[in-house]
């Protein structure tokens, strides 16, 4: 019983003992850390407001060294967890065929983040040289590469909307010349009976290693409608003639077809049509046939063909 006792009481004490031990180190650690301190403090780069000609190379540098005197609490949280500190490019200067800071417009910089019971006294370096290169825009198109399979008697009304239509291309100017256009990544949708809208990504050249784009995707977009078919008969005319004849074709008029909304072809006629063959395409083949083409069509119709391209003439002369 009495040696439960003593048992007791000698955890009870140690127990004691270690509180007050840690509170007397807390006491310390709290009293030390309150003092100011020198040491040097590793900061990330964060390059902001590039200037419209010019553009960051690969090897710019990310990190800097500073000296700061601030208080044990404020190193510790520097020591543990790297800040990050803007490097505003607007400032910088180019000599002997580089592009740097100074060493006093660093500092200036960096006084303006840091908190005021925090001291710069020093930095690794006194410049900062950053890796950037001259750079001109060039504003080309976006073509989209799209695979589209209609249900029967439906079509895509009008081109495809490409939102941007153009993109804005920056880089070394020997890069951006030999680029005309900018494509999308292939769009394939099949049983397509209503209007679509895809969000593409765009192909960018391997080549253009040093160029950045204004956006890397684009919306692609189309009105699908549902289509009919007529056909048409329309009179055939024969362009540059030899002066002093006349020319009977046979048939006289040929069906063609036309493919557009049934509204619209209600609004049609044959006069809407032109049929036309050239008699200086004839030469000296010796045959007695006529090539026909379209040479007047009306608008917004999707598709128009001839049912047959050619026609027998024979050629009188006045």
């Amino acid at each position: 019983m009495v040696k439960n006792v003593l048992k007791g009481l000698n955890r009870r004490k140690v127990k004691v003992f270690l509180l007050f031990l840690l509170a007397s180190l807390f006491a310390w650690l709290m009293s030390n850390l309150s003092d100011s301190y020198e040491s040097r403090v590793n900061f990330d780069l964060n390059y902001r407001n590039l200037p419209d000609t010019l553009l960051l190379g690969n090897h710019a540098v990310n990190s800097m060294e500073a000296k700061l005197r601030t208080s044990g609490f404020q190193l510790m949280y520097y020591k543990f967890w790297n800040k990050r500190v803007n490097v505003d490019l607007s400032e910088v200067q180019y000599r002997n065929g580089r592009y740097m800071l100074s060493e006093d417009a660093l500092k200036k910089q960096m006084d303006q983040q840091l908190s005021q019971n925090i001291s710069l006294l020093d930095l690794d370096r006194n410049q900062l040289t950053i890796d950037l290169y001259q750079v001109t825009t060039k504003e080309v198109p976006v073509v989209a590469n799209l695979n589209v399979l209609y249900e029967p008697n439906f079509i895509l009304d009008g081109a495809p909307i490409i939102e941007p239509a153009r993109v804005v291309v920056k880089g070394p100017k020997n890069e951006i010349d030999t680029i005309q256009r900018i494509r999308t990544h292939k769009v394939e949708l099949a049983n397509v009976s209503s209007d679509f809208s895809k969000e593409v990504l765009l192909v960018v050249p391997r080549d253009l290693v040093n160029s950045i784009f204004s956006t890397t995707r684009v919306k692609v977009s189309g009105k699908v409608v549902k289509f009919s078919e007529e056909v048409f008969e329309v009179p055939v005319k024969v362009s540059n003639l030899p002066e002093g004849y006349r020319v009977k074709t046979f048939p006289n008029s040929i069906s063609v077809l036309c493919k557009a909304t049934s509204d619209r072809l209600k609004s049609l006629s044959p006069d809407d049509f032109g049929v036309i063959a050239d008699y200086k395409q004839l030469g000296n083949s010796g045959n007695n046939e006529l090539f026909l083409e379209i040479d007047k069509r009306p608008e917004k119709v999707f598709d128009l063909r001839l049912m047959t391209n050619r026609v027998n003439f024979v050629l009188e002369q006045q």
